[in-house]
């Protein structure tokens, strides 16, 4: 009746509680689009509150906006900004309007809300979440959260956040489970109420930032908890800013003789890029820190374990692995070109999958900057290590703090405009505490006031502006003499070099002229220029001299195959070529388990993972017999493949054609009979991201007609020397295990469930040794 059409953007600037879900869900039902904007923690802020969001209206071309009744006067103001805002109302005016529900057409694609990353005016992003984006986040989180219907979701996170809309609210939706939800007001006020709230209402999961988990930890009194039952909590995630380690350890210590268990404890990662989450860890192991050597972090961005008694180390939270469906990758951080790095080598953290949005609205520029083909930047730099992601900092000057996004430029334009503080002498940003690791707000301001009793005058007006402006003060405010604040040569804020100053005590020291400043900085910039150009041109070379003896090898190997009469020659003609490949290219190989293989005159059934193309060339130079690859029919019509393989005896199976298909399996069970040793990848594919894939059956079907013993090959470390999908190799170590025997049972009766207690022991097996995540969930083959 308001006359608000499918595809308008309406914005909600309401506190947490019931008007707010009402007016989301209407705005929802209607087929416009809700954009959510914070609402002022104080009604003294409203004004200004209300006109940092004048660049969010512009944006997105909003058509009305919800809020209190107390901003209706303030907030019509706004109407001579935004040209496209034509209406103030609140829920209660919303409500009262009675008229017949009109619902429009709806489909996967269509923008479900809009996340906006930046509260600033400078250049607001509003992330497009369509409800395909939505759904396919939720249901991934779902199933590694293995949420089920009696689940018990607690929050006090706010509503205009994507950890609390997405995480809490949608997905308690989605999944019919009970949400019991409060003002992050009153958690900030008396942060024992989170905890009472779980203690009475028997929450099992429950969420928050960073922080929130310190305030508990430092901030509660014993008796203020007095019988106290955590019990319930399975899943406490802790995300959305910088994960201390510290405070994981402060909350689990502080809090496990209330029930609270550490293996609950669940680090995350995520992105309002990607709806909300992107990584997971497993359910029930708990924080997993990696200590890692300063030194060779600092200077190379590598992640190398540290002893036990090395004392000079960092420490970083996993935060586990992609969600079912979704893939991240770590690029190199300061080149121009994206050259995937290897596992415990640090560089920007891209990402793709189902939830990642398709842009920023009405931002084109912006969007452009987003995409490396399709894969998105995250503006984080990070890590991975068997399979986990390790964040190790951000790449852009924002500063997470509360769990809020808070941008340098508005704080240091406001305090500039104060009589005494220097106009373009005022720097903001952001350290970590070494006590807490939680993030500091600091505020650096040029004053040529010195007097004590003027400098307290100016503290108490920059808290105060602080304050209105995101909330909250800052944890420290440094005045200083003029041109204490480094700058570009074009007047901006050099913010990581005023960080460096702070984090040695030399704010307002003398630094030198202009020039000699900006030879020196030149002068230190040229060693990390040099070491990253010199990294680059070596794996470059080392590609191209890779794929050189890679072909060079094929091609000698193949002619040799073909070419030899006798097949008892082919076999350790190959196994010889290969090592001599593997030398050459530096690739380290070890073999453990060599006990476990049979007799070389005993047929068996070798099952290995599958993690990259230089596989089947390890299991070659390993094996001391040979085996028969099963290969997919496509391959013989191959000329140059068909004919390799067919002087190698490899067995074809058609995947697309089920007749023959089964065709295929009873001619390779019956040469088993007859003696021949198999290899199988059961999996079927390899692909980029680590993981093992759930298996297909013909393996262990063959293994349980045929009455032969499956042997596990566990592979670890091709994947991190050659990835599918990329060209740019990695000297590295690969191990292969080799497990015991797994003997069928021999009742050929039963013949079905022996080759699927095969496939589950093997599959254990395999999964045990690789150390990478198990991606059963990702679906189910048979």
């Amino acid at each position: 009746n308001r006359d608000i059409q499918p595809g308008q953007a309406v914005a909600i600037m309401l506190p947490t509680g019931r008007d707010y879900f009402v007016s989301f869900y209407g705005i929802l039902i209607a087929g416009a689009i809700p954009v959510p904007v914070y609402p002022p923690a104080r009604m003294s802020q409203l004004e200004e509150h209300l006109k940092r969001h004048t660049a969010i209206l512009q944006n997105c071309q909003a058509a009305a906006l919800i809020t209190v009744p107390e901003a209706i006067g303030v907030a019509k103001l706004l109407r001579a900004q935004v040209d496209s805002l034509h209406q103030v109302i609140t829920a209660k005016e919303l409500s009262q309007t009675i008229g017949a529900l009109i619902k429009p057409a709806s489909n996967p694609n269509d923008i479900a809300f809009l996340q906006y990353t930046s509260g600033s005016t400078g250049s607001p992003k509003g992330v497009i979440l369509t409800h395909a984006n939505l759904l396919a986040n939720i249901r991934a989180y779902g199933k590694a959260m293995e949420i089920q219907p009696s689940d018990v979701c607690i929050s006090w996170l706010p509503l205009y956040h994507d950890m609390g809309l997405i995480g809490s609210w949608f997905g308690s939706l989605y999944f019919g489970i009970p949400l019991v939800i409060m003002s992050p007001l009153n958690f900030l006020a008396r942060p024992q109420r989170w905890l009472r709230a779980i203690h009475r209402f028997r929450g099992t999961l429950s969420a928050g930032p960073n922080f929130a988990y310190e305030m508990c930890a430092r901030r509660i009194r014993d008796q203020d908890i007095e019988g106290l039952d955590l019990s319930s909590w399975r899943g406490a995630l802790n995300g959305a800013e910088a994960i201390s380690p510290k405070t994981m350890q402060r909350f689990c210590d502080r809090f496990a003789a209330y029930g609270f268990k550490r293996e609950s404890m669940m680090p995350v990662y995520g992105l309002a890029e990607s709806s909300v989450g992107l990584a997971f860890p497993p359910l029930h192991r708990g924080p997993v820190i990696d200590r890692i050597q300063r030194e060779p972090f600092m200077q190379s961005g590598r992640a190398i374990p540290a002893p036990v008694t090395e004392t000079n180390v960092r420490e970083f939270v996993a935060c586990g692995h992609p969600l079912p469906g979704h893939q991240v990758r770590i690029v190199d951080a300061t080149g121009a070109t994206s050259v995937e790095l290897a596992d415990r080598q640090e560089g920007r953290l891209q990402f793709r999958g189902p939830s990642s949005t398709s842009g920023y609205y009405r931002n084109p520029d912006k969007t452009r900057e987003l995409f490396d083909g399709d894969w998105l930047h995250s503006g984080d730099r990070a890590y991975i290590a068997d399979g986990d992601v390790f964040i190790t900092g951000r790449t852009k000057d924002i500063i997470i703090k509360g769990g809020r996004n808070i941008y340098p430029e508005e704080i240091e334009d406001a305090i500039g405009n104060l009589a005494d503080i220097s106009k373009g002498g005022v720097a903001v940003f952001g350290t970590t505490d070494s006590e807490t690791g939680t993030e500091q707000l600091i505020v650096v301001a040029e004053t040529r006031r010195r007097d004590e009793e003027a400098q307290q005058t100016l503290r108490q007006e920059i808290n105060a502006i602080a304050t209105d402006l995101i909330g909250m003060p800052p944890d420290d405010i440094v005045l200083a003499p003029p041109r204490s604040v480094p700058k570009t040569s074009s007047g901006k804020i050099r913010r990581a070099s005023s960080r460096e100053l702070y984090e040695k005590n030399a704010i307002g020291k003398q630094q030198g002229s202009a020039a000699w400043q900006l030879a020196r900085l030149t002068i230190t910039g040229i060693k990390p220029a040099v070491r990253h150009g010199c990294r680059f041109i070596t794996a470059g070379l080392y590609a191209s001299y890779f794929w050189l003896v890679l072909s060079v090898t094929a091609v000698l190997t193949w002619i040799a195959v073909v070419a030899l009469p006798i097949a008892t020659w082919r076999w350790p003609v190959m196994g010889s070529t290969i090592k001599l490949m593997r030398r050459m290219l530096g690739i380290g190989f070890t073999v453990q388990g060599i006990e476990n293989l049979p007799a070389t005159d005993q047929p068996c059934i070798f099952v290995a993972n599958h993690s990259s193309y230089l596989d089947s060339l390890i299991l070659v130079e390993m094996l001391d017999r040979p085996v028969s690859f099963v290969a997919k029919a496509e391959l013989q019509g191959q000329l140059l493949a068909r004919l390799f393989l067919k002087r190698i005896e490899a067995a074809y199976v058609e995947r697309f054609d089920q007749e023959k298909g089964i065709e295929d399996a009873k001619q390779i069970v019956q040469q088993a009979r007859n003696g021949r040793s198999f290899l199988f990848y059961p999996e079927g594919t390899c692909q980029r991201m680590p993981g093992l894939l759930p298996f297909h059956m013909g393996a262990f079907t063959t293994a349980a007609d045929a009455g032969l013993p499956v042997i596990p090959l566990t592979i670890r470390g091709s994947r991190t020397i050659l990835r599918p999908d990329t060209w740019f190799p990695h000297r590295g170590i690969i191990t292969v295990t080799i497990g015991e025997p797994i003997a069928p049972s021999g009742l050929q009766a039963e013949s079905w469930s022996e080759a699927i207690r095969l496939r589950d022991a093997t599959r254990q097996e395999i999964l045990r040794r690789c150390g990478e995540p198990d991606l059963s969930h990702e679906r189910i083959i048979v």
